[in-house]
């Protein structure tokens, strides 16, 4: 997910609604708090452990169309594998369905998804495959696409026919579709389609400063939470880059990752939020559309080493 032109932060628009649960935690105030000191906190906020993270499968000099190997799929899982519950993959083809076979087998839960975009006949095989993994007892959550609708890549009807398709195959596992936070209210039809909501909520991405990003993090929440009208809600991704550049008043930063970290991890344990954190390691090849800053997702750098 990279800046939406007409979503971005607003200091007066960012209040929330009621005071659940959900916002029990408040951001941290590290205005005081040493650089080192954070760090320590971020070291042992990463080691009480994760609900789920994203799994980055390109190593550098890898991109998305390369075939990944499960022997590389392997030994970046056991990496994970001490500091989360849940994996997230993003496709069922080439090496990525390694990552739901090899987590599985590791004894993780795995929210699995089809890549779908315009190419219908790769369509089909990212479809197969996430029903096929399943059927080998590999999938706990189907995602079937991830952020189409902001794409362009297919109409509504396309979607819903291929969300339909995926839960008339596997009845007893929850399906849904990842998008942004606010897409669930403006189109009620893949909502309601939904056995779960699954959103991606980026306060970095709407220009949000570091000192109020947790804050309007919860919000996006709560308007994914409104619209799926009781349904269970996932955050699919959130996260923060280390470096990169600037977007209005969002800065990446180590400092700020590591605050970013902190604060939604606290908050997802307090009040047992389900997150995936995104991402698990650098990945080089994300450096385009979104700018240098694309390439600094990860807890773990692209060498595999952790950052902080």
């Amino acid at each position: 997910m990279s800046f939406r032109a007409g979503h971005y932060f607003s200091l007066e628009n960012n209040t929330l609604e009621n005071n659940s649960l959900e916002n029990e935690h408040q951001h941290i105030d590290f205005s005081e708090i040493p650089t080192k000191e954070i760090a320590e906190m971020w070291r042992e906020t990463l080691h009480k452990g994760m609900h789920g993270i994203c799994f980055s499968l390109y190593e550098d000099g890898q991109k998305p169309g390369d075939i990944i190997t499960a022997d590389q799929v392997n030994r970046r899982i056991q990496i994970l594998k001490p500091h989360t519950k849940w994996i997230r993959s993003f496709s069922c083809i080439e090496g990525n369905e390694h990552i739901a076979r090899i987590a599985h087998q590791n004894g993780m839960k795995t929210l699995v998804g089809a890549w779908l975009g315009s190419d219908l006949e790769l369509n089909e095989k990212e479809i197969e495959g996430l029903i096929t993994l399943a059927k080998e007892g590999c999938v706990a959550i189907a995602a079937v696409g991830n952020e189409v609708m902001y794409r362009g890549d297919l109409t509504e009807e396309q979607l819903l026919a291929y969300i339909d398709r995926v839960k008339q195959a596997l009845p007893d596992i929850p399906v849904g579709y990842v998008d942004a936070y606010y897409e669930f209210s403006h189109r009620p039809r893949i909502t309601e389609a939904c056995d779960v909501i699954l959103t991606n909520c980026y306060p970095y991405w709407e220009g949000c400063p570091i000192e109020y990003s947790l804050h309007h993090m919860q919000s996006m929440f709560g308007a994914a939470k409104d619209a799926g009208k009781g349904k269970r809600v996932i955050i699919t991704e959130t996260g923060w880059p280390s470096e990169g550049g600037s977007l209005k008043g969002a800065v990446a930063s180590n400092e700020n990752a590591m605050k970013y970290f902190i604060d939604t991890q606290l908050w997802s344990q307090q009040n047992d939020i389900e997150i995936f954190y995104f991402s698990s390691f650098d990945e080089s090849w994300k450096v385009g559309a979104e700018g240098d800053v694309g390439a600094y997702w990860g807890i773990w750098n692209k060498d595999e080493t952790l950052k902080y």
